[in-house]
């Protein structure tokens, strides 16, 4: 009886969809893209080595040297100089048939660079590298959260959502600390083990550039092994990626764009999330309306699966595996009606201070600052423009009223000190509601 091979972990899984390609079968992808790159390359630069396409297409030499070979014998490029290694040390240009052929590639697409993907390959990787939830502990939360003042035990609201990959609903008045906490929160996914992703996809004939070098950041080091070979070369170790978008976040951005003139079509920021974190910040304040933004989510949040439209009409599946952040300042009932807000699983309020923390915050920044405290100028401060007004508190007064002292000390060339009057002065010219209603009372009069 024969014995039945053990099946594959989900890292072996992995290391086997990465390894690198020992035929062009393997390859996954027609030996027309890599023709067309290699034409593309050598109108580009005129003549081209095999290290140089190496090097651009990552497509191992020894492939490499079969597809040329044929162009050769097609009499579509040749030999223009060669050094002492042989074949590989060749360096290649178009014939007169071969610039033709060029300009086909050129007709089809102008990208030039990676070799793509099969989409299928991405989708399977992802789910292997997103299959096991984050092991974050609160003592991570604690320190990534360190330089803020925040309640006790705050970082065990935000821990599950994290650490499940879900959801999370930052919210509450301004200049409290929700942009800095989501902004701790990527450090620390980013800081989690590093995923492998693929340069670029293809889809349904088309090349989707995936790669951005604002978001995806390199592992450092030598690359790791899948086993006895190495690493497909199409694909590249980076930090978990974190795409941040705030007021200027447009419908078109979350679907994939085709250019028209480079003839691709660039991934949207939730596919370059992918395995990450997508904050979207100051949420209700983007061009569209609320609800046009939170629809276009509720798919991905319910099923964990994005469709993208390629503008032929192909539907593509497509894993959605990111912790995605909303953080606003709006009300979100007036945002969201509930039965959406359900579908984010974790919300939570990041209110203003009280005095308390409000003290604990001004003393931390007088020490950050380097400005002496003082009990007397604190508690003017509290009496008459908080008590005496009703004004609420926020995180950000100290640190924005301390500097604002501070200049004026610097400006008048007097020592860096804090009093009654000093505050009085910073805080005129800091808030504007009690200067506008003394103002509004003088015009009536």
């Amino acid at each position: 009886m024969s014995q039945q091979a053990e099946p594959l972990s989900g890292k072996q899984r992995l290391m086997q969809l990465i390894a690198e390609p020992q035929s062009m079968k393997e390859l996954d992808i027609s030996p027309n893209v890599i023709i067309d790159l290699i034409m593309r390359m050598l109108f580009q630069e005129g003549d081209v080595s095999l290290q140089r396409f190496n090097t651009v297409i990552k497509v191992a030499a020894n492939l490499l040297d079969e597809i040329l070979t044929r162009l050769q014998n097609e009499h579509l490029v040749e030999v223009v100089g060669a050094g002492q290694l042989g074949r590989l040390s060749y360096r290649y240009g178009l014939t007169d048939e071969g610039r033709k052929r060029a300009n086909e590639a050129f007709e089809r697409s102008q990208y030039v660079g990676p070799a793509p993907v099969p989409v299928e390959k991405y989708s399977e990787a992802i789910l292997l590298q997103t299959s096991e939830p984050r092991v974050l502990t609160p003592e991570d939360f604690r320190q990534a959260l360190q330089h803020l003042i925040l309640p006790q035990g705050f970082e065990n609201q935000l821990g599950p959502a994290v650490n499940n990959g879900t959801s999370l609903f930052l919210y509450g008045p301004p200049g409290n600390g929700k942009t800095t906490i989501a902004e701790a929160i990527a450090g620390l996914v980013a800081g989690t083990e590093p995923i492998w992703l693929p340069y670029s996809l293809i889809i349904g004939g088309y090349i989707v550039n995936l790669n951005d070098e604002l978001i995806h950041k390199p592992v450092e080091g030598p690359r790791p092994k899948t086993g006895p070979i190495g690493v497909d070369a199409r694909w590249g170790l980076f930090r978990r990626p974190v795409v941040i978008a705030g007021g200027e976040l447009t419908m078109p951005a979350l679907d994939l764009r085709f250019e028209e003139t480079a003839k691709l079509y660039e991934a949207p920021l939730q596919l370059k999330a992918n395995g990450g974190m997508f904050l979207i910040d100051d949420f209700g304040r983007q061009i569209m309306r609320p609800i046009e933004l939170l629809n276009r989510w509720i798919v991905p949040l319910e099923t964990g699966i994005d469709y993208l439209r390629l503008r032929s009409g192909q539907t593509m599946r497509i894993p959605f595996r990111q912790l995605i952040v909303f953080s606003t300042n709006l009300d979100p009932l007036d945002l969201a009606d509930e039965a959406f807000l359900r579908r984010i699983q974790i919300k939570v309020l990041v209110g203003g201070p009280d005095e308390r923390m409000y003290y604990q915050i001004f003393n931390t920044m007088c020490g950050g600052l380097q400005i002496p405290f003082d009990k007397e100028a604190f508690m003017h401060l509290l009496n008459t423009w908080y008590r005496g007004t009703g004004r609420p508190m926020q995180a950000v007064h100290p640190r924005d009223i301390l500097k604002i002292a501070r200049s004026m000390c610097e400006f008048e060339g007097q020592p860096v000190r804090l009093s009654p009057e000093r505050i009085d002065a910073a805080c005129n010219i800091y808030f504007v509601g009690h200067k506008a209603a003394n103002w509004s009372r003088a015009v009536t009069e």
